[in-house]
């Protein structure tokens, strides 16, 4: 994704495609909101109310966004990000002296698309629980009304309407506005082929992978973090009689997989990396400026396995990240600092009561920025060697303790240590 500046003075205009009515806005309200937040909900109805209902706004300034919902601008551009993400924003980029977006607004899903997409159900299950699910079920279901001692006797079109000769018009073939929705879109690629050369051809009709199948099973694999070569074995037991793989058995049995591997816990949506408004200013090309952007820069499981030298890491290590990002909701940078500290100060190993000691503490202190994490890291550490001479003088520390690590006052040992941590996340 490319990264660009925003500015209060760059201006917009809202191209609305989403044709919005009272129960998209239920849905934005009841179903979304528990996933992608308030703010994103409110900025997209904001955009969307700019338009006046003409299906295109005016040119305006991202200056007057800020004012008009009190926020900053980098809770406007995090809020945006989620829109996108989700498939209710696309964003267009125009530079110049002032430089210009187009923001295409596109339609909620209905109820009945929301509670059987493969990830957005279960997102929201997990996100507000068994009985707040069923509540919100029970709002878009329809009354069943008996129609046993009923008949139809409903008019056919040809018994109403005759056709006629009519003098001839000209038909204008103008794009005439419509309901627009987004299939949800990854950056990477799945390997289906892949996927395909691990299923016995004589089990499996490969015709069946159509594009709604596809679409399926790229979202199952992005939910539940099932790689091609797994994907093939639980769709080996999802096939039926004519080896056409069974939609609702998929989505069982891959849920039923990641349960298994995962405590019988079920997966929640996670925004990436550190959110632009938490990060520091750019320019700062010291040692620590430096290591502060990794910190950034990479979400928790890309720092973990980079320091698994690329491999996937222990399932008990991921349900340590899980617990930092989902139970306590340490922000990324700081669950990447305190996965540094941690195995840096115990002989590369995360230990469980240890590395939550600390969470909480940091958790409980409002820490939200990398640079929050690594001054109190240190202020701890320090404070705790004061009551233990041997340890101060045997325990190993991060680099970015004691100084500024600038590159002009480094030893030639720091200026080493620091070259390969940089050269852990540059493979």
């Amino acid at each position: 994704m490319k990264k660009i500046s925003l500015y209060p003075a760059d201006i917009y205009q809202v191209v609305d495609k989403s044709l919005l009515n009272e129960n998209d806005r239920l849905v934005l309200n009841t179903l979304y909101m528990p996933i992608i937040g308030y703010t994103a909900v409110v900025l997209y109805l904001k955009l969307q109310s700019e338009t006046n209902n003409t299906y295109f706004s005016s040119e305006l300034s991202h200056h007057h966004l800020m004012t008009s919902m009190s926020l900053s601008l980098d809770n406007i551009k995090e809020a945006r990000l989620r829109l996108e993400g989700i498939g209710l924003l696309k964003t267009y980029y125009n530079e110049g002296e002032i430089n210009s977006y187009i923001y295409e607004l596109y339609s909620p899903m209905s109820a009945q698309e929301f509670f059987s997409h493969p990830i957005f159900n279960v997102v929201l299950y997990n996100n507000v629980g068994k009985d707040e699910y069923n509540r919100l079920t029970s709002l878009f279901k329809t009354p069943h009304i008996s129609l046993k001692d009923y008949e139809e006797i409903t008019s056919t079109f040809d018994q109403v309407y005759k056709v006629r000769n009519y003098t001839p018009l000209e038909i204008n073939d103008g794009e005439i506005v419509s309901k627009n929705k987004l299939l949800l879109k990854y950056e990477l690629d799945y390997d289906f082929d892949l996927m395909i050369s691990s299923l016995p051809k004589e089990m499996f009709n490969e015709k069946c992978l159509n594009k709604s199948m596809r679409e399926l099973i790229t979202n199952l694999s992005y939910l539940y973090e099932v790689d091609p070569v797994t994907m093939a074995d639980v769709i080996r037991a999802s096939l039926n009689e004519k080896g056409n793989i069974d939609k609702d058995e998929l989505r069982k049995n891959v849920r039923k997989y990641y349960q298994f591997n995962n405590d019988n816990r079920l997966p929640s949506l996670l925004f990436k990396s550190q959110p632009e408004y938490l990060k520091s200013a750019s320019g700062n090309n010291s040692m620590r400026g430096k290591m502060i952007k990794v910190f950034e820069s990479h979400s928790p499981y890309e720092f973990l396995k980079a320091k698994y030298k690329g491999v996937k890491p222990t399932d008990r290590d991921m349900k340590i990240l899980e617990e930092l990002l989902i139970d306590l909701k340490l922000n990324p940078a700081v669950v990447n600092v305190l996965i540094d500290y941690c195995l840096k100060t115990n002989n590369n190993k995360l230990i469980k009561q240890y590395v939550e000691t600390i969470a909480g503490q940091w958790k409980r202190s409002g820490i939200e920025t990398a640079s929050e994490a690594m001054e109190i890291a240190e202020k701890e550490h320090k404070k705790k060697s004061k009551t233990d001479i041997k340890q101060k003088s045997t325990k190993v520390i991060p680099i970015w303790f004691n100084k500024d690590i600038n590159s002009s006052d480094s030893s030639a040992e720091e200026k080493d240590e620091f070259k390969k941590f940089i050269e852990e996340f540059r493979k």
